[in-house]
């Protein structure tokens, strides 16, 4: 029999059924994931803090300063050769941010200027032969208009364009932990411009896209080769110093004993025939 609304008992439960799994299905969906722009908190100017969120905790973290380099086209004076300019700015601390955590790859999207500029850096996590897991970022993408006149100034054919990396293996760091620089790290990327080389650089960087195990706060810091190497030049110096007067002073106290047991005091010797002494 049916009822008065058109559907039969058995029909009527499996709405029931079908309703209750959908009040269910937010439990189980992918977690809600966001990006904060934390600039705010660099003392330093030229240092941006990006964080991608995911169910209100910290997955990903990025804090770096960015230096771009973009070639493009201009018209010379007789205004049929064309000439090559370059754009050269910075990445803006106030910019959006986007992005995506996962167990073996992530990613973060920075865009500014209303998506006229967007910056992706993509990361993965692999086992090596020793079976030590490192992540890597294994691709970096540039979006770019040259349209936008404040850093593309009388481009020719104005247009967007995309630059990336090919067969990226960048800033290789063992799992669980952040990767920490100082010096300046570059990165080149071929533009659909062209063929294009567009340059990333980024110092005083501290990035950790995976395994993060408190809210916005890195894990131990694993420093880069060119780091540890420039500390060791200007530590260097200092040891030679330190070794030097070791050995200097070690000499010197060598010397003082040599001396002092060399000369120490003789008396006047008498003659052995004193008979010389009666006469007199």
């Amino acid at each position: 029999m049916m009822g008065r609304a058109g559907f039969s008992t058995k029909e009527s439960g499996q709405l029931l059924l079908l309703g209750a799994s959908l009040l269910l299905l937010p439990s189980v969906s992918v977690g809600e994931q966001e990006g904060e722009n934390l600039s705010g908190l660099s003392e330093n100017p030229d240092r941006a803090i990006f964080a991608v969120r995911e169910n209100g905790t910290t997955c990903l973290m990025v804090e770096f300063a960015v230096k771009l380099v973009v070639p493009y086209d201009v018209l010379a004076l007789n205004r049929i050769d064309l000439i090559t300019e370059q754009a050269s700015f910075a990445l803006p601390r106030g910019a959006q941010i986007d992005g995506k955590c996962g167990g073996a790859e992530s990613e973060i999207h920075i865009s500014w200027k209303n998506n006229a500029y967007v910056l992706r850096f993509f990361f993965s996590k692999e086992a090596r032969g020793n079976g030590a897991e490192v992540w890597k970022i294994s691709k970096v993408q540039f979006v770019y208009d040259t349209s936008e006149s404040s850093h593309f100034i009388n481009a020719y054919n104005p247009g967007k364009h995309t630059a990336s990396t090919r067969r990226l293996s960048a800033l290789v760091t063992p799992a669980g932990r952040s990767f920490v620089c100082s010096a300046q790290q570059t990165l080149t990327l071929i533009s659909s411009d062209h063929q294009k080389g567009v340059t990333v650089h980024m110092y005083d960087i501290q990035i950790q896209p995976f395994d993060m195990t408190a809210d916005f706060v890195f894990s131990e810091p694993y420093k880069c080769i060119t780091d540890q190497r420039e500390r060791l030049e200007e530590t260097l110096p200092l040891i030679l110093g330190f070794i030097l007067a070791l050995i200097i002073v070690i000499t010197l106290t060598v010397y003082h004993f040599h001396l002092k047991l060399s000369a120490s005091p003789t008396a006047p010797q008498l003659p052995r025939d004193r008979s010389m002494y009666k006469n007199m």
